[in-house]
C-alpha cells in the first residue's frame, strides 16, 4: 500500500467543490488526512482567489491508475481540460508525492516540482506530512517549509480542514 499526498485547489464554487471532492476521496480511499483549507491569490492569471489544501491517503492503485481516478474525479466536478496551465478551476487535484517514487515522464513528474515553488502547495503539505522526506532533496517537508521565503506566504486559513 502506498502513502500518497495530493494538493487540491478550486476557485470556482470553491467551497462546494472542495467539500465534494473530499467526500468522493473518502468514498474511494477511506480515511484521509486533511490539512487546513487556505485561501490564496490566483497565480499566473487574474482570477478569483483559490481554496487550497493537502490530503494524505493510502492506496493499492499504481501511480497511473491513481492519476486516472483523480482525473475522473476532476471531470465529475466540471474540470475543463485543454485550457491554459494557469486558469480558473472547478477542481484541480495534483499528485504531489507517491511514497518515495521519483518519476519524470511526459505528463508526470514526481515529486511534483510545485512543492518547492508555491506556499499554497507546501504549507498545507507541511501540516500533514511534516516528517516525510522529499525524495530528491532528502529534507523533510517541515524543513522545506521553514526555509520558504516569508514573502511567498499569502495564505489565509479559511477552515479547520475537517470537512
Amino acid at each position: 500500500m502506498a502513502r500518497v499526498y495530493l494538493g487540491l485547489g478550486s476557485n470556482i464554487d470553491r467551497e462546494r467543490n472542495t467539500r465534494s471532492a473530499l467526500v468522493e476521496l473518502r468514498e474511494v480511499f477511506g480515511e484521509l488526512t486533511v490539512s487546513t483549507v487556505y485561501q490564496s491569490p490566483a497565480v499566473g492569471f487574474d482570477g478569483e482567489d483559490f481554496y487550497n489544501l493537502a490530503v494524505g491517503l493510502d492506496t493499492d492503485l499504481d501511480v497511473h491508475e491513481l492519476i486516472r481516478e483523480l482525473h475522473a474525479l476532476e471531470d465529475r466536478h466540471g474540470r475543463a481540460r485543454g485550457r491554459t496551465h494557469f486558469s480558473d478551476r472547478t477542481l484541480d487535484i495534483d499528485l504531489l508525492l507517491f511514497d518515495d517514487l521519483v518519476i519524470k515522464e511526459p505528463g508526470l513528474t514526481l515529486p511534483r516540482p510545485e512543492i518547492e515553488r508555491y506556499a499554497f502547495v507546501l504549507k498545507p503539505l507541511a501540516e500533514i506530512a511534516s516528517q516525510v522526506r522529499h525524495p530528491l532533496m532528502g529534507t523533510t517537508i517541515a524543513q522545506l517549509w521553514s526555509a520558504f521565503p516569508e514573502e511567498g506566504d499569502q495564505l489565509v486559513p479559511v477552515g479547520s480542514g475537517k470537512r
